[in-house]
C-alpha cells in the first residue's frame, strides 16, 4: 500500500518517488535543475541535529534542503 506525504515529512533512510511539485517560482525551477523531478526516486539520508535542514539523495546526488523549500513537493513510498 502506498502512502503519500510532502518531501519535508519523509521519515530518515526511506526512498520515495517524487509525485508532484507545487512550486512554479525561483525556487520551483531551482529544484528540478537539482533533479527534484516528478517520477524520480528521492531519499531521506539524515536529519541535521536540530531536524532542519535535511540532506536527501535524489540521482546520485546529496542536496541539503529546509522543511519550508521542500514543504510542497509531494511524494509517495511504501
Amino acid at each position: 500500500m502506498k502512502r503519500s506525504c510532502l518531501l519535508s515529512e519523509l521519515p530518515p533512510h526511506m526512498t520515495a518517488v517524487i509525485v508532484r511539485l507545487n512550486r512554479s517560482d525561483a525556487l520551483g525551477r531551482r529544484l528540478t535543475d537539482l533533479g527534484v523531478t516528478e517520477g524520480e526516486q528521492i531519499t531521506a539520508e539524515f536529519r541535521s541535529p536540530f531536524g532542519d535542514p535535511t540532506a536527501y539523495r535524489v540521482k546520485g546526488c546529496l542536496l541539503a534542503l529546509r522543511k519550508k523549500d521542500c514543504g510542497t513537493v509531494e511524494v509517495a513510498y511504501e
